[in-house]
């Protein structure tokens, strides 16, 4: 699509609501409740679908959130745009440039554990040759189209959640075959003599890590079809499915294994699956963990490349460089180039520490989204319009103090990392505005525009 008013490309809408929940889906990798389950099960005392419950009642209070604030302001930028047009543009770039630790380094992240996984059953073959690899292939597809990316998405995500199905049908079988019909309703994976509320609150910040994708599809909105309906419901949907599917499958599989006990918490789901489905079911299980790490990073690239786009058609980053699309293909390609450049700094680093980098932004923009809420009904209510409540004031209120609570719990390197990047962030920002004497800049939105019209006025502020 060209954007008649500047003859410049435009982001297509093509995204249905199928396809922006799957996206989001993808991005949270429901394979992922398998790949931690050792390590919740450790802190919980074999209670880790509880942790899973507890982490999804927390999180549907953001992604209601996310959902009004995606309605009100139907563009891309997610958290960055939201907090810049509810209370600050200064605070909302600090936002977005703490949010840049999470978008960034997610995919590296992603790419990192694929790479983990395939060097742990090809030893022979460097983890660089595979991390470079799914770089490769992940930004030629979102290079060449959301469209093209979606298609191979869903068959990812086929493929992903065939291997969830017969994980838990084998689950199921071997619970029968070891305590009979009545061991399927047992109550021991909620809780049992181990458990403790310190243990399970202890779980459910972990557990919360793998609901980390659900407000990343908003990044798509303007991609999206009728983004004032479709996105506040895919933002609620992929955080319900993908937290019935962590629950559902974290249940059987404790019924399954008992307790806490593991060789290797970190391994934990080879040794399960071994077990209840032999060497031929441990190979495709490790293909699913595979495919679903791929899966992931083609949908954290793309999201990624849109934030910068949004960035930096506000000026808030270089236009030049990260406001272009392509000509083609109407994909901001250097930014998709720029994400797996970065990513490149995987082969420098482990798992652990560069998750760290992730944790620090992401509860910081869920935390500022539902302040954004707050400071949204006020400024309505204030205008003479009627709000509810419970909607604008004690859903975002509670979201806040419990992101507020996963953020005071990271660990001591996480919060280190993500206080000196913040610090970076307001040195830049007080370049930015001449020491805080102007306000950054903003594009011009009007909600009550058209789609076209919405984007031409985006894109003007590019030249």
């Amino acid at each position: 699509m060209v954007n008649h008013a500047t003859g410049a490309p435009a982001l297509a809408r093509s995204l249905t609501l199928r396809a922006v929940t799957l996206f989001g889906l993808a991005y949270m990798t429901p394979l992922i409740v398998l790949g931690t389950f050792g390590v919740v099960a450790a802190d919980t005392g074999g209670a880790v679908p509880t942790a899973y419950l507890l982490a999804l009642v927390a999180m549907l209070f953001t992604a209601h959130s996310y959902g009004k604030m995606a309605a009100a302001y139907p563009v891309a930028g997610s958290a960055y745009t939201y907090v810049r047009k509810a209370i600050d543009g200064r605070l909302g770039f600090l936002v977005g440039w703490v949010t840049l630790l999470d978008y960034f380094f997610l995919p590296m992240v992603i790419w990192l554990i694929g790479g983990a996984y395939l060097q742990a059953q090809f030893p022979a073959v460097p983890s660089w040759i595979w991390i470079i690899g799914f770089i490769a292939v992940t930004t030629v597809l979102n290079i060449r189209g959301i469209k093209t990316a979606e298609r191979v998405n869903d068959l990812l995500m086929v493929f992903q959640v065939l291997v969830i199905g017969i994980f838990v049908v084998l689950s199921l079988r071997h619970v029968l075959h070891i305590g009979g019909a009545g061991a399927l309703a047992s109550g021991a994976p909620f809780a049992n003599g181990a458990t403790t509320a310190a243990g399970i609150s202890a779980g459910a910040a972990i557990a919360a890590y793998s609901f980390l994708g659900f407000d990343a599809v908003t990044t798509l909105t303007e991609e999206t079809v009728d983004p004032k309906r479709t996105m506040p419901r895919a933002i609620l949907l992929t955080a319900l499915i993908g937290g019935g599917i962590f629950v559902l499958v974290a249940y059987t599989t404790q019924l399954a294994h008992p307790g806490s006990s593991f060789d290797d918490p970190s391994s934990a789901a080879f040794e399960i699956a071994k077990s209840i489905g032999g060497d031929l079911f441990s190979s495709v299980f490790l293909a699913g963990l595979v495919v679903a790490q791929f899966a992931s990073g083609i949908a954290a690239q793309a999201s990624t490349s849109r934030l910068l786009y949004a960035m930096g058609r506000d000026g808030a980053l270089p236009r030049k460089v990260f406001a272009r699309l392509h000509e083609r293909y109407r994909t901001p390609a250097l930014n998709i180039v720029l994400t797996g450049a970065v990513g490149l700094i995987a082969l420098r680093l482990d798992v652990a520490t560069s998750t760290s980098f992730i944790n620090f932004g992401a509860f910081v923009a869920f935390t500022f989204v539902n302040v954004s809420v707050l400071a949204m009904y006020i400024r309505r209510r204030r205008a003479g319009d009627t709000l509810n409540p419970l909607s604008y004031v004690v859903a975002p209120a509670i979201g806040a103090v419990v992101d507020l609570y996963l953020l005071y719990n990271l660990d001591g390197r996480a919060l280190t990392l993500g206080l000196i990047w913040l610090g970076l962030g307001v040195v830049y920002l007080a370049y930015l505005t001449r020491m805080f004497r102007v306000p950054p800049p903003e594009m011009s939105f009007t909600p009550a525009d058209s789609d076209e019209a919405q984007v031409a006025g985006a894109l003007q502020n590019t030249k």
